[in-house]
């Protein structure tokens, strides 16, 4: 029987169930899940935010196959301060080094977020390490695609070097749907139709 979660990954965790090294942190840390369930899609070790768990084999090759294209949206805390022009080059697609390649990115949705839509982002721990002498803004960025560490690399290239990531949407699930909890069971029929499927 297909089971279905929604997780807050926190900071410093694997997107896995396999440590690496005894000091990793992985998801099975979290919850008792069921011994076949996987994470659909990843977010780096220092990455938080949205993941959904399942043991669905379909769900992973319809969300995932590139061909597919759904929407992935972040909340990324920068240093420096993002002009239109940057978000401008971001939203048309910028060039990348991915797996040892050039990569165009695809076209994307960019703005920068209000200090009231960001005053309830919980802190991080450990907290961000910020520079006084240099500015910060929050920017929502939605893509289509997701290579290995895309949205840091594609704020780097445009000189906002990235201070937080927080993944905040897939399609229509937000990860505010999680709650409180790291954790959130949730039935087929509610969840696949916010995403699209």
């Amino acid at each position: 029987m297909p089971n279905y979660y929604l997780i807050h990954k926190p900071y410093g965790m694997l997107s896995q169930f396999t440590r690496e090294a005894p000091q990793h942190r992985v998801l099975g840390d979290l919850f008792d899940f069921p011994k076949n369930v996987y994470a659909v899609g990843r977010l780096d070790r220092d990455s938080e935010g949205l993941l959904i768990l399942t043991n669905d084999r379909r769900l992973n090759e319809a969300l995932l196959h590139p061909s597919r294209k759904h929407g992935r949206t972040y909340w990324v805390r920068v240093e420096g301060t993002p002009t239109e022009e940057l978000l401008g080059q971001l939203r048309s697609g910028v060039v990348i080094r991915t797996k040892g390649k050039t990569h165009h990115c695809a076209p994307l949705e960019a703005r920068i977020l209000t200090e009231k839509e960001t005053e309830n982002i919980s802190p991080r721990t450990p907290p961000v390490r910020f520079r006084k002498s240099v500015p910060d803004a929050w920017l929502e960025l939605t893509l289509t695609e997701g290579k290995n560490r895309q949205v840091r690399k594609m704020c780097a290239s445009v000189g906002l070097p990235v201070l937080r990531l927080v993944r905040v949407g897939i399609e229509s699930l937000r990860l505010s749907d999680v709650g409180d909890s790291a954790v959130k069971q949730v039935k087929a029929d509610w969840l696949l139709p916010r995403i699209g499927l």
